[in-house]
C-alpha cells in the first residue's frame, strides 16, 4: 500500500491501486470515488449512533421508534403498521423493538377506541421526555460529524443525495407499477 497522506483517505488508497494496476479502469472509477466514500461514511455513522443510543440506554433501533413517535404528534402514537415504512425493517423487527420499549416503560400498547381490533404504539410520559432529551444531543453529534464541512457544502450534498434517493425510489409516494 502507499506510503499514507493526512489529506487522502482509504477510497483515494484503493481507487490509486487500481489506477496503478488497472490503468485501463482509471476513467471507470468515479462512482468508487461518491459511493465506496458514502458507505464509508455510513460505518462511520453507524458506530457513533450505536455509542450514542447505548449511553442512554437504548439500542439504535429503540431510538428509532421513539424519535419517530415524538415526531408524529400528539397522541405521540402510531400502529406498529405505521412504524415500518419509517425504520425500513419488517414487522416483527418492530414488535421486538416495541417489546423492548415497553419492557423500559417508554412505550405503552393502547387499544383504539373506535376499532378495539386496532393496537396503537404510544409514548410514555417517561418515553416522551427521553425522546426530547436524546434528539436534541443526537442533532448535536450529527453537527460534529459534519463540521469539517461549511454549512453551503452540507446544503449541496444534501441536495445531491436527495436526488440520488428520490431517483433510485425513496420517496414517500408507492413505487409506479412498470
Amino acid at each position: 500500500m502507499e506510503e499514507a497522506r493526512e489529506d487522502q483517505d482509504m477510497v483515494a488508497a484503493v481507487v490509486g491501486q487500481w489506477e496503478r494496476e488497472r490503468p485501463d479502469l482509471t476513467e471507470a472509477m468515479w462512482p468508487v470515488e461518491v459511493l465506496a466514500r458514502i458507505q464509508r461514511m455510513n460505518r462511520t455513522i453507524d458506530k457513533h449512533l450505536k455509542t450514542f443510543t447505548a449511553e442512554h440506554g437504548l439500542e439504535v433501533g429503540e431510538f428509532d421508534v421513539l424519535v419517530t413517535l415524538r415526531r408524529s404528534g400528539p397522541p405521540y402514537a402510531l400502529t406498529a403498521g405505521a412504524l415500518i415504512p419509517a425504520a425500513m425493517v419488517t414487522s416483527g423487527a418492530i414488535t421486538n423493538r416495541i417489546d423492548r420499549l415497553e419492557a423500559k416503560g417508554l412505550v405503552e400498547r393502547v387499544r383504539d377506541g373506535a376499532d378495539r381490533r386496532s393496537v396503537r404504539i404510544r409514548l410514555t410520559d417517561r418515553g416522551h421526555t427521553l425522546a426530547d432529551s436524546v434528539i436534541e444531543e443526537h442533532l448535536a453529534q450529527y453537527a460534529r460529524l459534519l463540521a469539517p464541512l461549511d454549512r453551503a457544502d452540507c446544503d449541496a450534498l444534501a441536495a445531491a443525495l436527495r436526488t440520488l434517493l428520490v431517483a433510485h425510489g425513496d420517496t414517500l409516494a408507492p413505487p409506479r407499477a412498470s
